[in-house]
């Protein structure tokens, strides 16, 4: 008898040995959590309520449609009501119309500046019908890494903006639409008068829009984001978090909210 209680002892104590979690500093950074997040979505597949869903979440939803086709997302935001839809993107923005898009989305024009996307996303604001089209940019900040992106829609009534550096306050910087720095958010212009009205913003890995597919949906959310037209203050705060350093947080948080939305 003494044997087997033994044994049976012995037994549990392996168990709880084995329960115990590993000590906080052990575990895994945010980065990784983030990273391990993101990879789970190569294979997901949005539901026509899932597509709706994502719609009404703005640009911050693109990563999750990236596994789902070109035509189901189309489909999913004509149910939805959405005022622009893919086939519009790809014919105003590209010229070609969505059942001529290869499956991968993919017709030779992909962007690495933010410069360029705006232009782009002007022709579909544009076409639909947006008399101050040339008003509304696609702005991005990256942090120093390189890994993770802010982006914003927003709207700038002024081509020339005279502001104070993101990075020293005690520099001035004139920009215009061909300066790199002109596609940065700017809530005032150096003389304290307000400037950038953000409608919509994001907080993402850089790879998750490093295609044309990621690109047209981005534009297309963006421009639904223009035509509803609801500021989004928030981002204020959460830029001053990313240029201190919290950038994987805000992407991690926001991850976070958008899987509670879609249900995942």
């Amino acid at each position: 008898m003494k044997p087997l209680l033994f044994l049976i002892s012995f037994s549990l104590t392996l168990l709880v040995a084995c329960a115990t979690p590993p000590p906080k500093s052990a575990g895994p950074s945010v980065q990784h959590g983030v990273s391990t997040a993101w990879s789970g979505l190569q294979h997901l597949l949005l539901s026509p309520l899932q597509i709706a869903v994502g719609l009404l979440e703005g640009i911050a939803s693109v990563p999750y449609y990236l596994s789902t086709s070109l035509n189901e997302i189309n489909q999913g935001l004509v149910q939805a009501q959405a005022k622009v839809t893919l086939d519009d993107t790809y014919e105003s923005a590209y010229g070609k119309r969505l059942h001529d898009v290869p499956a991968d989305g993919d017709t030779g024009i992909v962007f690495t500046r933010m410069k360029h996307v705006s232009a782009y996303f002007q022709k579909v604001l544009k076409q639909y019908g947006v008399s101050n089209s040339e008003q509304y940019i696609l702005t991005s900040l990256e942090e120093p890494t390189g890994k993770y992106v802010l982006l914003a829609v927003v709207l700038r009534p002024l081509e020339t903006i005279q502001v104070i550096d993101k990075y020293d306050s005690q520099s001035q910087r004139l920009l215009t639409s061909a300066d790199r720095l002109f596609y940065e958010t700017f809530q005032h212009e150096a003389a304290g008068k307000s400037l950038d009205t953000v409608l919509d913003w994001a907080a993402l890995p850089k790879e998750t829009i490093n295609t044309q597919k990621a690109q047209a949906i981005l534009i297309t959310l963006a421009a639904n984001a223009v035509v509803t037209s609801k500021a989004h203050p928030e981002y204020w705060s959460t830029e001053q978090r990313w240029l201190a350093g919290q950038a994987s947080q805000v992407v991690a948080e926001r991850e976070g909210h958008l899987r509670g939305k879609l249900g995942l």
